[in-house]
């Protein structure tokens, strides 16, 4: 399934500027607080996601500058088919070379690849696009068939997770299983049963107000048919896409487990669809897990398979995942002299340092003393 071999954001939020490669497994983002991590989850989820519209604020721009737009440009690679459809996507697709520079054109030793783009201008109007400086040329402007979006929409592990505990549209649910299940026959049968059943109390309960119903109803002449009754009203059955969802033996809805064990689910229920949609977000990877589960959380995720099973991005404040996870796999995000964000890999000839002191790596400086100090 495709993977996200570039990231560039310009003017988001405390993002004035970044350009960063990620790698086709776990990305975690580490660092001080208000560093930009979550903001770079929001803009993956933002450009990628299966929305139609999508509500920003001034605040959304950089310094709030909404002269300068909001630009999120994805490079997409590891194609499937449908991606690579000439008939729908020939104008548009590039070459990705081994140095990460994109060339206009596909070729020998290139990786084919799409560059999906979400621009926000001042009127606060999104627009999703695809880019190529032929197709521009040509007059030709489109994005990705909402079939291939709803695929490539990521699943996010965030507070909110009763959404993928219900058949609902986009849900890891959904992308579970190729049926889809129909509510509609059951309920019927079951608002029909129920009115019967109430039929005859509403006689006992509402007796009174039937009788007064009824002679007014003859006195005006409205047909009513022999006596007017009180029934359940059939229209008053809400049916939505949540309508269907995980329940225990008991019969409670999973949506009222932990916030823990809610995620820990959802990680693993996403890791059987990775094939479908690979790309996972994790908000606080950490959150509402004990530290034993958040091992559990990290191996779901797999972060200790090879190859990865699926691209996740996540943040992390938690010395407990930097244990966990190796030197390749966490990305520290600063802004450097230039005014410009870079999620910085830490070297390999760090690794023994992060096992023994997580927690420097997850400050904004480090004092080194020696000695009696």
């Amino acid at each position: 399934m495709a993977v996200i071999r570039k990231l560039e954001i310009r003017n988001f939020r405390s993002i004035r500027q970044l350009d960063w490669w990620p790698t086709d497994g776990m990305n975690c983002l580490i660092g001080a607080g208000d560093a930009g991590k979550s903001s770079i989850l929001d803009a993956i989820d933002f450009c990628l996601g299966a929305r139609r519209s999508l509500t920003l604020s001034d605040s959304d721009f950089h310094n709030l500058e909404v002269e300068n737009e909001i630009s999120v440009t994805l490079v997409l690679g590891r194609l499937d088919e449908s991606l690579r459809n000439y008939e729908a996507y020939g104008d548009f697709l590039s070459g990705l070379r081994s140095d990460g520079v994109v060339e206009e054109e596909p070729g020998h030793d290139l990786e084919t690849v799409l560059r999906l783009n979400l621009t926000v201008s001042g009127d606060l109007e999104p627009r999703w696009r695809l880019l190529s400086k032929r197709a521009q040329d040509r007059g030709i402007d489109r994005g990705l068939n909402w079939g291939d979006r709803l695929t490539l929409s990521p699943t996010r592990l965030g507070d909110w997770a009763e959404n993928n505990l219900a058949w609902r549209r986009g849900s890891v649910l959904n992308r579970l299983s190729e049926e889809k299940p129909d509510a509609s026959k059951a309920l019927s049968n079951a608002a029909r049963e129920a009115r019967k059943a109430f039929g005859a109390e509403a006689e006992k309960q509402l007796g009174g107000a039937l009788t007064i119903v009824n002679k007014a109803a003859r006195e005006l002449g409205v047909p009513v048919g022999t006596a007017a009754k009180a029934l359940l009203d059939t229209h008053s059955v809400s049916v939505s896409g949540g309508t269907i969802a995980l329940h225990n033996d008991m019969g409670v809805p999973l949506r009222g487990l932990g916030i823990g064990s809610t995620r820990l689910l959802i990680a693993g229920l996403q890791r059987e669809v990775a094939e479908k949609s690979s790309i996972l977000l994790v908000d606080e990877v950490e959150h509402g897990l004990e530290p034993h589960r958040i091992m559990r959380l990290i191996g779901s995720l797999g972060a200790k398979t090879t190859p990865a099973p699926q691209q996740v991005f996540a943040t992390s404040h938690s010395p407990v995942v930097l244990k966990e996870l190796g030197h390749h796999q966490l990305f520290v995000v600063r802004k450097n002299v230039h005014g410009s964000h870079h999620p910085y890999a830490i070297p390999a000839d760090t690794q023994g340092t992060l096992r023994a002191f997580p927690e420097a790596f997850l400050a904004p400086s480090v004092l080194l003393c020696e000695g009696p100090t």
